[in-house]
């Protein structure tokens, strides 16, 4: 069933930040086994995707630069995503929802996608914003798939944007392939996953952080949400063919140079 958001001109402008809580990636543990040999392993503490605190700051800069902006910060994970949520309210977001998992296994970019699509069919959002990626997985899927299932417009490796007076599109410039950019038109609503260097994310204010601290947050058990079943299919390893055989060259230091001189004029490299 295709399904489209219906951005009213209202006098609200509600913007979705998407947001992912990843293991922090500074933080290193190393630990030697009984032979005195060393491994690594992530530790225990874990903080906002990097990649998607500009998308939090880029929600706040249009908040403070334009009238009328709502902002709902939304996450997937287990009980502990909260704290991101917390930082999210502490640089300047309204309102957060926890979609929460009852395991602590990333569920993958497919599920994510389908559940904040879920959600965001509920609510007249006229922007959402994500990062390009996630710091651990590096995969940039669930943005383009999110806007695929709410059948929205949307673009990735935003490096600019400004928004219509109107609030009926929105002008970005994006980062192409060579390092080229591109301006392109895009009518709202739509999606944007945004490239680092579009801002610089600013760090959360002390009293935004108690009003956080205080915060409800609504929480949905991703359980009442319609299953998304994602099946993966593996036909099988094996080597590669050999494309090419070598071809060894023998016998003295004036022979192998004179086969080499041979083959070099025969292949024209000479």
């Amino acid at each position: 069933m295709e399904v489209r958001i219906i951005m009213g001109r209202h006098s609200i402008m509600n913007i979705l930040v998407c947001v992912k809580q990843v293991p922090d990636l500074e933080r290193i543990v190393v630990t030697h086994d009984a032979h005195g040999i060393a491994s690594l392993a992530l530790s225990d503490r874990f903080a906002m995707n990097r990649f998607d605190e500009f998308a939090v700051e880029q929600a706040v800069s249009i908040k403070e630069s334009m009238t009328g902006v709502h902002i709902d910060v939304i996450t997937v994970g287990p009980e502990r995503s909260v704290q991101i949520l917390k930082r999210a309210i502490g640089m300047g977001c309204n309102d957060g929802v926890h979609l929460a998992t009852t395991a602590n296994a990333d569920p993958g970019p497919a599920r994510v996608a389908a559940w904040i699509a879920q959600f965001a069919r509920s609510g007249e959002y006229d922007l959402i914003l994500c990062g390009v990626m996630s710091e651990d997985f590096m995969c940039g899927q669930v943005g383009p798939m999110a806007a695929a299932l709410l059948n929205l417009p949307y673009s990735t490796q935003v490096m600019g944007m400004k928004i219509s007076p109107d609030r009926a599109d929105v002008s970005i410039e994006r980062e192409i392939e060579g390092g080229t950019r591109e301006l392109v038109d895009i009518p709202l609503p739509a999606l944007l996953a945004l490239q680092p260097g579009i801002n610089r994310p600013r760090y959360p204010s002390l009293s935004n952080m108690l009003r956080a601290n205080r915060h409800v947050f609504t929480t949905i058990s991703t359980d009442t949400l319609e299953p998304m079943e994602v099946q993966v299919d593996c036909m099988g390893f094996s080597t590669p063919p050999h494309a090419r055989a070598a071809q060894v060259i023998t016998g003295s230091p004036l022979e192998k140079a004179e086969q080499m001189a041979a083959l070099l004029k025969a292949k024209a490299l000479i």
